[in-house]
């Protein structure tokens, strides 16, 4: 029996271990080591690892758990249910593990847009959160994607880094008089025609390529269509959704189901490495105060 086992092994999931771990709790942690960020080559805006591989700040983070005995198990979770007080998870070889506490942090994945060539371009010089990957672009030529009316908002907040912004709407056009003169006031172009494919090389955007085989230069592209969730272990175990996907959760991260907390960007709208850290070390406190009070005779 093990007094915390943790699903995912991303900022959120390491930094409740740790805590967990210098609190000289049992805990073990699985990692299908798929994050989010996996595309990505740099990993911005956490202090003190500003511009780090992800990778290696996975690396790093597993290589301080050691010193506290943190067992790390790279499986994915199939199953978890909870039953008489504890909890009972199976992983992908059919091994069943028993806690009396567990934290999902199995994070989001990022819906992409359907247009060709995206894939390899994506983590590069295609991006979804400028608070990440904004810096990076200043002053360059910047392409906003989303359909109909979605990327009016995000083609605005691009103007922050630079002056050269486009929305792309993909074959759609439902811009009203209204958010056309937004646009045009904040001096953001727009192309309502359908998006053909993307050319780039090295992984570096060169061009959004519209109807007719028309070229349009662009240095990067920014986009803001959904998530969804990695993992279905929420629903399954019967977890409250807010209506944006994402697991609602209570204070210090506690979900509706005793014992079941959730951390990192499964939980939350601000979906950033930092937050997500900040998040597992708020489960983790609270995780080992709920069983302090337990332990208590």
């Amino acid at each position: 029996m093990y007094d915390v086992i943790i699903i995912g092994g991303g900022p959120a999931g390491l930094n409740a271990a740790m805590i967990l771990g210098r609190s000289r709790r049992k805990v073990i942690l699985f990692d299908s080591g798929e994050p989010r960020n996996r595309w990505a080559r740099n990993m911005n805006g956490f202090l003190s690892c500003d511009g780090m591989d992800p990778k290696e700040f996975i690396r790093r983070g597993r290589e301080e758990l050691t010193k506290y005995k943190v067992e790390i198990v790279d499986l994915k979770i199939d199953a978890a249910t909870y039953s008489k007080g504890q909890f009972i998870v199976t992983d992908a070889n059919d091994k069943v593990y028993h806690s009396k506490k567990l934290l999902l942090a199995t994070g989001l994945k990022d819906k992409l847009p359907q247009v060709e060539g995206i894939e390899e371009l994506y983590g590069k010089s295609v991006h979804h959160c400028p608070y990440c990957d904004g810096w990076e672009n200043s002053d360059k030529a910047i392409a906003v994607y989303g359909k109909d009316r979605d990327g009016i908002g995000q083609a605005l907040a691009m103007k922050n880094w630079s002056s050269n912004v486009t929305l792309y709407t993909d074959g759609t056009n439902k811009l009203n008089k209204d958010d056309l003169e937004l646009l045009k006031r904040n001096e953001v172009a727009y192309n309502t025609e359908r998006i053909v494919k993307l050319i780039g090389e090295d992984g570096q955007l060169q061009y959004v390529v519209t109807n007719g085989g028309k070229k349009n230069p662009q240095d990067t592209l920014f986009f803001s269509i959904g998530t969804e969730q990695q993992s279905n272990l929420g629903r399954d175990l019967g977890c409250e959704f807010t209506n944006k996907g994402v697991i609602k959760t209570r204070r210090l991260q506690k979900s509706n189901i005793p014992g079941l907390y959730v951390a990192g960007d499964a939980a939350r709208d601000v979906q950033m490495v930092v937050v997500a850290a900040a998040e597992g070390a708020r489960a983790g406190v609270a995780i080992n105060m709920e069983l302090q009070q337990e332990d208590r005779k």
